[in-house]
């Protein structure tokens, strides 16, 4: 459901109708509920949402990494054109994750092991999925330390001794490794300094055009993610509310929820206050009936006690009845 203007056959990923929910002790959480969105080849989307809108919970469900109190969990994940939903837990591990797609996990800088030196670690999922000889996963690993920008020396350090800029390098050369189509990236650059932020978004721009990856970014920093961003995807309560290329969605998002997003976003020019959104997300155990933004939405109207379906707005989709007439 990403606006793109390419034909279908160059699409990398299409989720349809993705859900995964878990089970607690207070009831079962609907962290994904039905999303559908698609990435072309040698592409980017950014998905956008406050903490707790299910981001992190749909980057688990593209990768299957899934939980202990996992439910719920169907619908169609095509990756090069396979439905990879249909392939057992062995084949997935086997074929797809760390093969054909990989992620840089959210709080990467902890993610390291420390009692590993960081060239074992690097090296570790081609030795696992191409079956390479330690000293030949290890040139590797040597080869991509040099295309994130770390010294070769650094492969026989231990995590202690690096930044937290060079750890997220390493992290970002672990996901690399492999060659992989796809690379999902959880708040890759939390933790960082802006300038650290800004060299490690290059790193990532970079590949890009060297190895033609196409990535899909998890962040709630609105202000960074325009810097890796082709096309947009906003979540709110578990649901995709909207979809649209970057230039058009930073420059007149549609979904009241993404305009109250980009107001609250700080700018070093102009007097304008910053808005805010009132209120608290749904929790995702009860979701509201019909629209989820309804209560905190200054536009409510009516038949947004109606679930809203996705209109389709000039190639952008959006889950708002706001649009209906237009659609």
């Amino acid at each position: 459901m990403v606006a793109t203007e390419t034909s279908s056959n160059n699409k990398l990923l299409r989720i349809e109708n993705l859900k995964l929910y878990f089970n607690i002790t207070q009831g079962e959480v609907q962290a994904v509920d039905g999303v559908d969105f698609e990435l072309d080849n040698n592409s980017s989307v950014v998905i956008l949402g406050e903490s707790g809108c299910g981001k992190s919970s749909l980057a688990k469900a593209i990768l299957r990494l899934l939980p202990r109190n996992a439910g719920k969990y169907e619908g169609k994940v095509y990756f090069g054109g396979q439905d990879v939903m249909k392939l057992d837990d062995e084949a997935f591990r086997r074929n797809v994750r760390w093969v054909g797609m990989s992620m840089v996990p959210q709080a990467a800088l902890n993610s390291l092991n420390p009692v590993l030196r960081i060239g074992d670690q690097v090296a570790e999922p081609v030795v696992v999925h191409h079956g390479l000889k330690k000293d030949e996963a290890w040139r590797m690993a040597s080869q991509m330390f040099r295309h994130v920008g770390v010294p070769d020396d650094f492969l026989i350090r231990y995590p202690f001794e690096l930044s937290g800029g060079m750890r997220q390098r390493a992290a970002i050369a672990m996901a690399l490794v492999t060659l992989p189509n796809l690379i999902i990236l959880d708040e890759p650059t939390s933790a960082l300094d802006l300038l650290t932020q800004a060299n490690i978004f290059n790193v990532l721009k970079r590949l890009k055009d060297e190895f033609g990856i196409s990535y899909i970014l998890i962040t709630h920093d609105i202000a960074t993610s325009s810097e890796l961003a082709q096309n947009v995807a906003v979540m709110y309560a578990g649901q995709m509310v909207e979809i649209s290329d970057a230039k058009r969605f930073f420059e007149k998002p549609l979904h009241p929820y993404a305009q109250k997003l980009m107001a609250s976003v700080p700018r070093l020019h102009g007097d304008a206050e910053l808005e805010f959104i009132t209120g608290q997300p749904p929790s995702l155990l009860k979701p509201p009936t019909g629209c989820r933004f309804k209560d905190r939405c200054p536009s409510r109207f009516e038949k947004c006690d109606d679930e809203p379906p996705v209109f389709n707005q000039d190639g952008i989709k959006v889950r708002c009845w706001l649009y209906e007439e237009n659609a």
